[in-house]
């Protein structure tokens, strides 16, 4: 093919390392002594710890090579390859295998590797047992320097990333002054962005993830014993999963569906790959961004499509619907966004591929891969009780769920929010609750030797230590960390759920944080702060910090009472949905008689901050509101671009978060009726505005038009740019600024405190 591979090094050749190693420092615990190893590359430690390999890219180039050393006698170093200007990477040690694995390859004269050869080592039999070199590599393309090898658990296949050869071309050298004449090689310096309308992903997008896909390597696994590479992954199917079984692998592909990102979502066809052959057979097409499964013995893919679970056969080449007989639903009981419903994923699968075991918002269900055949494994306990049991993975290494095995089960009770866990078998039906601590409890770990985990417990007040119990939690748990117990000595306040209708009369919930030395019977100012669901965090310990949202228990401990809402929200009237749950939510903590009905702030970011100041152009209830970036003009929004990533905010509008479900033209009623700009000469209430203007999310001149509104109508408002700041203040003099205006701001307007002259009279420009 004419490409020079790393086994044809030219040790003669004038040139030198442009990206020398690092000095690396080998540490013996057992006597403390230090052994330097200069111009280190990569390094590997295999899985019994016996060796220690490494790559060298020496100042001169001629000391480049793979070296090997026994951690039992590290000072003598083996030279197991090298040449002059070679490069040497990506080392890989196979635990099953015993085996070293690199990519050798050539520097040209300013260090750029060029295609390489697969080295295979094996220190048993103290040589190198597999080369593939650059006549072993599909027809256009080749092996990378910057590669990442994965061994098989059985060491039986190596998996690693080929490119095409076009990447190996290189770009012709522009010239310094062309000829005035030569007007092609003027043009070739013009700085010109040609956006096409039948682009696959709009050119911010390509831009952002051009520096990706030039690193980007595509799928292939070499079989040991064959001595055989064969290519997986192509500009077709690009991605493609490092599999757990020797026959079979995953494949996704969203090339014929690119386009659709810009206003719909992500979708990919999916395929299964034969191992030995490289073909592929289309298992579903059009699959919206949900994970797909390949059982651990390869023989079963599931996938979630139309609010149904789906199961296919590889051998059969046959589709099967789980779920769509069943009396529960499988989707998102929750969802509601105009997007397609998205299902709860899958718990696992039993051994030799016998079950799979998928999650309904409660309980979790056994399907029979032989059958279809459903049973429900936790009895429906979950949905009668309003627990989700999720099962608690001790074992990351694990694959498959063994028949009688015991699983532990987290459960969430989705109205009191608190934790539990129960046990229920992995092959049959019925649970059994063994732990309810009355709070919010995360396992952690478990240690990979014995039985014995670790979680945490926490609540708004409790800082989440660490305990210990068996794996079981048979045994009494043991607190193992008490690391903040001065928070006794601060007024950090308490929290415990509110439950109210919303205006349409459906239940909702929320948190209402009371001050610390809360008195019974006396009125507080109360900062709502919000976004979707926040009722789960009744259990959450709020950590201090310094960032764009107010820290409850700095505010508890202040005065305030805090309440935080769930919001329902509905698709074609997110501005509205949000008014009539929150507003009834904030009559109810009235009602109870903890709020000042005089004292009341809202606060939103983002999202929220978007929903603040649509919900003051619908009611005078709060004495003043912060709204951190927010979306004021969705007309105009909706033809911007999100700068972080690239991507255009249409989909946005029409699938996901803004939930208008419907494009500009087909419903420029809807965008016009959420769009707080519109609305503005009904606003009463101060507003404070915030935007960083470098926000790669929210368009910061969406806070500009609602300023200048605010501005034109002789509105109570002020807007705080912050400079070179993206979506949140990220510069901590920026972040004390703003947590120290939030503090000022809400103390003037609900606790009366003298205005400071930012907020009565502004901050004339000082040259900054």
């Amino acid at each position: 093919k004419g490409k020079k591979s790393g086994s044809e090094a030219d040790s003669s050749a004038e040139k030198r390392t442009i990206n020398p190693g690092a000095l690396l420092r080998l540490l013996r615990l057992a006597d403390s002594t230090e052994f330097e190893i200069p111009f280190v590359r990569s390094f590997a430690f295999d899985s019994t710890s016996r060796y220690f390999a490494y790559s060298i890219a020496d100042s001169t180039g001629e000391g480049n090579g793979v070296y090997l050393r026994r951690l039992s006698a590290p000072e003598t170093a083996r030279k197991l390859s090298g040449s002059t200007h070679g490069h040497y990477s990506a080392l890989s040690w196979g635990r099953a295998a015993g085996a070293l694995a690199w990519i050798a390859s050539v520097e040209d004269e300013k260090g750029k590797p060029g295609a390489g050869s697969l080295h295979i080592w094996h220190p048993g039999r103290q040589r190198e047992i597999l080369r593939i070199t650059d006549a072993d590599t599909p027809a256009g393309w080749y092996l990378p320097a910057r590669n990442k090898l994965t061994w098989s658990l059985d060491g039986k296949r190596l998996f690693l990333g080929l490119r095409p050869d076009k990447d190996l071309q290189k770009q012709p050298e522009k010239k310094e002054q062309a000829d005035f004449l030569d007007l092609s090689a003027i043009r070739e310096n013009a700085g010109v962005d040609v956006w096409h309308w039948n682009d696959p992903l709009i050119n911010p997008n390509q831009k952002k993830t051009w520096k990706k896909n030039q690193e980007k390597t595509w799928l292939a696994v070499v079989h040991l014993k064959d001595k055989k590479l064969v290519q997986l992954a192509d500009s077709t199917v690009p991605d493609v999963r490092v599999p757990d079984n020797s026959h079979t692998a995953l494949g996704l592909s969203d090339i014929p569906w690119q386009k659709y990102i810009t206003w719909e979502g992500w979708f990919y066809d999916v395929y299964s790959i034969d191992l030995k052959k490289g073909t592929r057979h289309k298992v579903a097409t059009r699959v919206s961004r949900q994970p797909v499964y390949l059982s651990p013995g390869g023989r079963f893919i599931v996938y979630y499509q139309d609010k149904n679970w789906h199961l296919y056969s590889v051998k059969k080449r046959t589709s099967r619907t789980l779920t769509d007989k069943l009396p529960v639903p499988f989707y998102n009981e929750d969802h509601d966004y105009p997007m397609q419903v998205p299902g709860y994923g899958i718990a696992g699968w039993l051994a030799d591929d016998a079950a799979v075991l998928i999650y309904d918002k409660f309980d979790i269900w056994s399907f029979d891969t032989a059958t279809g055949a459903a049973s429900n494994l936790t009895a429906g306990y979950g949905r009668e009780h309003s627990l989700s049991f999720r099962v608690q993975k001790l074992d990351t290494g694990k694959k498959a769920f063994a028949r009688g095995e015991n699983l532990l089960l987290h459960a969430f009770d989705n109205n009191s929010k608190e934790s539990a866990i129960f046990t229920v078998t992995a092959d049959k039906p019925g649970v059994r609750q063994v732990f309810a601590p009355g709070r919010k409890l995360r396992v952690k770990k478990k240690a990979r030797n014995n039985a014995r985990i670790l979680f945490t417990l926490e609540s708004y007040a409790e800082f989440p230590d660490i305990w210990s119990t068996d794996a079981a939690f048979a045994d009494q748990p043991r607190r193992l960390t008490e690391l903040h117990p001065e928070l006794s000595d601060y007024a950090w306040g308490s929290a415990e759920l509110v439950s109210w209708n919303s205006l349409d009369g459906r239940p909702m919930q929320g948190v209402l944080i009371k001050p610390g030395n809360y008195q019974q019977g006396k009125k507080y100012p109360v900062i709502v702060y919000f976004y979707r669901f926040f009722s789960q965090r009744v259990h959450e310990f709020n950590q201090m910090a310094i960032n764009h949202r107010p820290n409850f228990p700095y505010y508890a401990s202040n005065g305030y009472a805090i309440f935080l809402p769930d919001i329902r929200f509905e698709v074609g009237r997110p501005g509205f949905a949000a008014t009539k749950s929150l507003v009834p939510g904030v009559q109810k903590i009235i009602d109870m008689g903890i709020a000042d009905p005089e004292a009341i702030g809202l606060h939103g970011h983002s999202w929220s901050g978007y929903q603040t100041a649509f919900i003051i152009t619908q009611t005078d209830i709060f004495a003043c509101a912060i709204a951190g970036a927010p979306v004021s003009n969705m007309t105009s929004a909706y033809g911007g671009i999100r700068w972080g990533t690239g991507l255009a905010r249409q989909f946005q509008y029409e699938k996901t978060q803004s939930r208008i479900g419907a494009s500009l033209w087909e419903g420029l009623d809807k965008y016009i009726e959420n769009s707080p700009l519109f609305y503005a000469d009904r606003i009463n209430t101060p507003l404070l505005i915030m935007f960083g203007d470098e926000d790669g999310a929210v368009p910061w001149y969406q806070g500009i038009e609602l300023y200048l509104a605010m501005r034109r109508l002789g509105k109570e408002s002020v807007f705080l740019q912050y400079r070179g700041e993206p979506h949140h203040p990220r510069k901590y003099p920026n972040k004390l600024d703003y947590t120290i205006r939030m503090k000022e701001y809400f103390d003037h307007y609900l606790k009366g405190t003298p205005a400071p002259e930012w907020i009565s009279t502004g901050v004339p420009y000082s040259g900054k």
